[in-house]
């Protein structure tokens, strides 16, 4: 609870949970609060194309005569889900993974990391580019390429969390009590790596959208006619000298969005520090 409340009470907290929430809600309410839903949808209207931002069309239109902000609220959608499943998989797997090696260690630790270690050793970027044009085009296929790159940074995370936790006083008597591995694990060592993952899980938010929205961009995530932030760059990109407006909208809500998520993160990460903490209450 004091965390909360210093949290509250930090500007950048404030400022980067505020934008978090008006695009949660936007992506929540997008068919209620879109000015045109069809156009959003990617239905064309050429009788309106490449208009600039005007009061009818506050961000212009597209090479296809569709409303920009339209489109930008139907991506948030895109964006959010596609990041929170990303996060909630990568997790999900590099979780029980990082786990069960720190707390056996020996042979399972060592043959769980060098696993790991295989995928680590490659950009992330580069190997989710070099997945998704295996699986072929399509956001499914996208996703599935970032959590495949992704859950290794979370096995990490977790692995050294519990190797220093599982020699605590309060672990040690579990195992003398008999309590069974896999609830020590899981209801002793997991709730007290929760405040590093959360830090984690939220930080990587952000990159989860600027890497889904690349993946678009270069034609392997989400397809047209669907409303997506990165696809949206890609097809204004060639319209960008003489109607700039066309690619800079989105480019600007994906800075906007995934600056929030990382502001957030490290307001969390100091809160959760006690060094650091403490330099925030100066």
């Amino acid at each position: 609870m004091q965390l909360v409340k210093l949290a509250l009470k930090n500007t950048v907290a404030k400022f980067s949970f505020t934008v978090i929430v008006v695009f949660i809600i936007l992506a929540l309410f997008a068919p209620l609060i879109t000015p045109f839903k069809e156009q959003a949808l990617g239905e064309p209207n050429m009788a309106t194309r490449l208009l600039p931002p005007s009061l009818k069309h506050p961000f212009g239109t597209d090479h296809m005569g569709r409303d920009i902000l339209s489109r930008i609220i139907y991506g948030a959608r895109t964006s959010l889900v596609t990041a929170l499943t990303v996060v909630f998989l990568s997790a999900m797997i590099g979780v029980p993974i990082g786990i069960t090696a720190g707390y056996f260690g020996g042979i399972t630790d060592n043959i769980l990391m060098r696993f790991t270690d295989v995928f680590l050793s490659f950009p992330p970027l580069l190997l989710a580019l070099l997945i998704a044009s295996t699986l072929g085009k399509g956001l499914l296929n996208a996703i599935v390429a970032l959590v495949i790159t992704w859950w290794p940074w979370y096995a990490r995370l977790v692995r050294s969390q519990t190797l220093s936790i599982k020699s605590l006083a309060y672990v040690e008597a579990a195992k003398a009590a008999g309590v069974p591995h896999i609830t020590i694990m899981f209801r002793h060592i997991l709730p007290s790596c929760i405040a590093p993952l959360a830090v984690q899980c939220t930080m990587d938010m952000g990159s989860a959208i600027l890497e889904a929205a690349a993946l678009s961009f270069l034609g392997l995530g989400v397809q047209p006619p669907a409303a997506d932030w990165g696809l949206m760059i890609s097809e204004g990109k060639a319209y960008f000298l003489n109607y700039w407006w066309v690619p800079t909208f989105p480019g600007l809500f994906i800075l906007l969005l995934v600056m929030s998520f990382n502001l957030l993160g490290d307001v969390l990460r100091e809160l959760i520090d006690p060094r650091l903490r403490r330099r925030m209450l100066i």
